[in-house]
């Protein structure tokens, strides 16, 4: 079960009711959720690819940024051009399937990651949020993102009350 104070940060965080977490999957320094994992299909019935998902509109908005550079499209070109980094998104890719499988089986989404894995980079909040969920070294591009990312959290306050303040 997740933590009720977690669950009213996330909904802060994304600016309405949070669907389908499962759990907190990373925290920003200040303790606040900025990933969660979600169930493979909503409540609702809907398939829901995206295993971990960014929560902080902080987060969300720096990488947004970097998707607007171009980004997205370099990664996919050097997707084609090295082998090495290739195999490895497809290891992520293979085992962001696998968790998501031990959750639940989903048929519509059964051969479907998320972010354009493992062929094309379609979204780096996706890598992002599975790096930061599952730790460097599993998703290679998703580390690239958070090292472009630097100390997103920095500089400003974050925009929900501290978790051990939440109501």
């Amino acid at each position: 079960m997740t933590d009720p104070a977690d669950l009213q940060a996330v909904a802060a965080q994304l600016g309405r009711p949070p669907r389908g977490v499962r759990a907190v999957a990373s925290r920003c320094p200040s303790g606040h959720p900025n990933v969660v994992e979600t169930e493979p299909r909503l409540d609702d019935g809907t398939p829901f690819p995206t295993l971990y998902y960014v929560t902080c509109d902080r987060l969300a908005g720096v990488i947004g940024t970097l998707e607007a550079s171009g980004l997205m499209r370099e990664m996919t070109e050097r997707l084609g051009a090295d082998d090495d980094l290739a195999a490895h998104y497809r290891r992520a890719h293979e085992s962001y399937l696998a968790e998501r499988e031990a959750i639940g089986h989903v048929p519509e989404i059964a051969h479907v990651s998320a972010g354009g894995m493992p062929t094309r980079v379609k979204c780096l909040h996706v890598l992002a949020g599975h790096a930061l969920a599952k730790g460097r070294g599993v998703n290679p591009l998703g580390d690239e993102t958070l090292d472009l990312l630097g100390a997103w959290w920095e500089g400003t306050p974050c925009g929900v009350a501290p978790v051990d303040e939440a109501p």
